[in-house]
């Protein structure tokens, strides 16, 4: 029997190793999970009324592209947070859940030949590992560009060969970054919006942590795009209620852009997409429409933001992340640190090496941890605090 042959040589995926590298041994104390990004802060209780009060539309197929009440709070949502008008009809599509929309656009929208040339897709590294599977799915060539510290921990599209940027379909980029905490700021955008117009590409930004920052909300990639007049059909936004709103098991997200991206997504959605249920649907039209909810969240990761701050106040190369709810600490090695970090004192974290991808012999997560600020404050400031004086002290 035969099997493909595009997927076989891909490392396991960051999670398996982990438990690989861990597991097999005890922790050296209480465990404290800083690893996965999954919110723990409570969604608001009457999401589950929502959901209930609709529950009679399980009877029925859900609407694939979103139902019109939850596509309209969706553009009200985008409205109010980047003045930006979309056309709920044209603009929009919900998603189950953002990973699905950041692999499926590419499938709708990288084209087979870019200037008779093998297309390119152009990812940060490290990365949110969909956009590689993304590319590598629509047979494009996956080209991982360094986000350092040298580079602001975003990515120097402008600093590549104009050979590779002229065969450049798709770049993606994530804003503020997956682990970096790094924010795009608008002469960020104008540059790529730029260099887009420039060798004819589309920008896929991920921006699913926008809401959680430290005082100045990040600016969105359409918002600036509508600002400097730049074709709308080259921007290709993604958002989820996941860390918004806390509700990572509600599956859901959405995709909005210009209407000839929007329509081809929703063509590719029409035979092979897997909708929101009904019920969800429902509750998701509610939940984007407040933000009191949103505003407390976001106080309570500023609170872990400072007790980061405190704990790492006398550790070298501590940098405080923007927005996001990731540390990225660094380290000497990610492996090794973080397999004595759990050997020594239960505290799990994520090297960094398993979220980026060796290019020239060098993986630029090598010598990074990812800490989730995820648990409750209390927990969180001890699990830094055994953090700090197992690795810094």
């Amino acid at each position: 029997m035969n099997f493909p042959e595009r997927f076989s040589n891909l490392p396991a995926y960051a999670f398996p190793r982990l438990r690989a590298l861990l597991d097999v041994h005890e922790p050296g104390g209480e465990v404290v999970h800083m690893t996965i990004g999954e919110p723990k802060h409570a969604f608001p209780d009457w999401v589950r009324d929502a959901v209930m009060r609709n529950m009679e539309s399980l009877n029925s197929y859900p609407a694939n592209d979103g139902s019109e009440p939850l596509r309209r709070a969706i553009c009200g949502w985008v409205s109010r947070r980047y003045g930006v008008a979309l056309n709920a009809d044209r603009q929009v599509m919900a998603l189950n859940g953002t990973r699905e929309g950041l692999y499926n656009a590419a499938m709708a929208l990288c084209p087979e030949v870019k200037n008779g040339q093998t297309p390119v897709i152009l990812m940060p590294n490290p990365f949110y590992q969909v956009y590689m599977i993304a590319a590598m799915s629509v047979s494009a060539e996956p080209i991982f560009v360094p986000a350092t510290g040298d580079t602001g921990h975003l990515p120097d599209y402008a600093a590549l060969p104009s050979d590779i940027l002229d065969r450049t379909a798709i770049v993606y980029i994530c804003s503020p970054a997956n682990p970096q905490g790094a924010v795009a700021s608008r002469e960020y955008w104008r540059g790529l919006l730029a260099l887009a117009e420039k060798h004819d590409f589309r920008i896929f930004a991920d921006e699913c942590y926008s809401e959680i920052y430290r005082d100045t909300p990040p600016p969105g990639a359409l918002q600036v795009a509508q600002d400097i007049g730049a074709d709308p059909e080259r921007v290709v936004i993604f958002h989820s209620l996941s860390k918004r709103s806390n509700l990572p098991g509600m599956r859901s997200g959405f995709v909005a852009g210009g209407p000839e991206c929007i329509a081809r997504i929703k063509q590719l959605r029409a035979y092979s997409g897997a909708p929101l249920p009904g019920p969800l649907q429902a509750a998701a039209a509610e939940v984007w429409a407040d933000e009191e909810h949103v505003t407390e969240n976001r106080r309570l990761y500023r609170e872990k933001y400072a007790v980061a701050d405190a704990v790492f106040a006398n550790t070298s190369g501590y940098v405080g992340p923007e927005a996001g709810f990731f540390l990225w600490l660094p380290v000497e090695d990610g492996e090794q640190a973080a397999l004595k970090l759990w050997r020594e004192t239960g505290v799990r974290v994520l090297p960094g090496a398993y979220l980026a991808r060796d290019v020239g012999g060098q993986n630029p997560g090598r010598g990074y941890i990812r800490v989730a600020l995820v648990a409750p404050r209390n927990e969180t400031e001890r699990g830094l605090i055994q953090l700090r004086d197992c690795l810094y002290k």
